[in-house]
């Protein structure tokens, strides 16, 4: 494996991003890899972002909603959207990227945050998730997950997280399957680097200065095979530039 750089972030709309400055945050960055999650555009749609890379995009099929997308260098071996389940497939949520020795998997999960609609839609989504992900790990190769995950995993994922224990994104079951994909032979690569209290956020709310004061939410995550979590040496989550309700996480692998 050669060194990467890797960047995955929720856009929250990657034209609204790319008015903030995301072309030439990335140009700054540069990324060998990079995974958006929420684009909410079509692929015609995205703007220029002027950047050497090859690009894939799972759109939704409503419009404005949803949706991922994932730039690399070079073509890759293989890309597959989706984990074979309609009801998600068709929100755009998983991309697949295959490059030469490790397998990218772009996937935004369902918030539920809206009701108990939406938080029934999440939970099967997370029984899918994980049996999708157990069957790439077993396929041998390495393996990273990026991507919005609408989940704080630990109390220290989270600013308030006593207040917010019967908050979607923070209830028990929830924690609990991240766990279980851990368990899977995931390692959550950010946390190893910042340690087991170290204070790492990736969202905010727009109210109260939230962002600004720190108070948030870390939900946005790389996952990855031993052998690859092995080879991250370094992260970084910039608050700024504020180019979504998200920062980017960024993480260098070396060979």
């Amino acid at each position: 494996m050669v060194a990467v750089r890797v960047v995955s972030l929720n856009v929250n709309g990657i034209r609204s991003a790319h008015r903030k400055g995301l072309g030439p945050f990335l140009a700054a960055a540069d990324p060998d890899v990079v995974c958006f999650q929420e684009v909410r555009a079509e692929p015609a749609q995205v703007p220029e972002l002027q950047l050497p890379h090859v690009a894939y995009w799972s759109p939704a099929v409503r419009k404005g909603y949803s949706g991922v997308g994932t730039l690399v260098r070079s073509a890759p071996a293989r890309v597959v959207p989706g984990i074979g389940v309609d009801e998600f497939d068709l929100e755009g949520r998983v991309l697949r990227t295959d490059l030469a020795d490790v397998t990218v998997v772009n996937v935004y999960l369902p918030s539920g945050t809206t009701g108990d609609v939406r938080q029934a839609a999440k939970y099967r989504f997370m029984t899918a998730f994980e049996g999708y992900v157990s069957g790439l790990i077993a396929e041998g190769r390495e393996l990273l997950v990026c991507g919005d995950i609408n989940i704080a995993h630990r109390p220290v994922d989270l600013k308030n997280w006593r207040s917010n224990q019967k908050t979607s994104g923070f209830l028990p079951d929830e924690r609990s399957w991240f766990g279980t994909l851990l368990e899977l032979g995931l390692v959550d690569v950010v946390r190893e680097l910042a340690g087991p209290d170290g204070e790492v956020y990736s969202w905010w709310t727009a109210r109260a200065g939230a962002r600004e004061r720190n108070v948030g939410w870390r939900i946005d995550y790389q996952l990855a095979t031993p052998g690859l979590a092995g080879r991250a040496r370094s992260f970084t989550i910039p608050r700024h530039p504020l180019l979504s309700d998200h920062a980017p996480v960024i993480v260098d692998y070396a060979p």
